[in-house]
């Protein structure tokens, strides 16, 4: 896999480069229901066989990826934890 293909996937998807397995797989159910060829709207069979290429792709990449469970990685992801730890001990945002 080259990185160019990862964000070819993603540009096929149209989400960001964060996102989750869920966005990914909720986009992938929404773009095969509308370009499925049985929908009777919209019959590109290759339209839809590059939707699935890229979500395997992206599940691939996903399932080799190393996830980091880092304490700084956390509160990039969670930052309304970030904000209650660096503040619970303000009486005017925390303490009681």
């Amino acid at each position: 896999m080259r990185y160019a293909d990862l964000q070819e996937a993603l540009a096929i998807f149209g989400i960001s480069e964060r996102t989750t397995i869920r966005q990914i797989k909720s986009r992938h159910r929404e773009l095969v229901k509308r370009h499925h060829p049985d929908s009777g709207e919209d019959r590109d069979h290759e339209r839809i066989r590059l939707i699935n290429a890229a979500y395997a792709l992206l599940i691939e990449y996903l399932e080799n990826y190393r996830f980091s469970f880092a304490e700084d990685e956390f509160y990039e992801q969670n930052p309304d934890e970030r904000l209650r730890v660096q503040f619970e001990d303000v009486p005017l945002w925390g303490a009681r």
